[in-house]
């Protein structure tokens, strides 16, 4: 399948804002100002809350690395064709 460099682009702009933001999101998460995340604030006790968006955040991470591998294959096999 070829994409258009625009496409390629487009994906390798995606990963690397997903990348961003996640690893942003999971920051926020581990300082918890809301107290939700942990137990009494005690970091060796997380609630279900951190592991569900803990979760969400990994998976969304994962896939935004594809995502960028994606766009940046394809930027390159432009490249070698043009």
């Amino acid at each position: 399948m070829k994409l258009s460099r625009r496409t390629s682009w487009f994906l390798t702009a995606f990963g690397v804002w997903s990348l961003m933001i996640w690893t942003t999101f999971v920051k926020n998460l581990w300082k918890d100002s809301a107290g939700q995340a942990f137990t009494n604030g005690d970091h060796s006790q997380p609630t279900a809350f951190f592991w569900v968006h803990l979760t969400l955040a990994v998976t969304s991470f994962v896939l935004g690395a594809l995502v960028g591998v994606v766009g940046i294959r394809g930027l390159k096999a432009g490249r070698t064709e043009g």
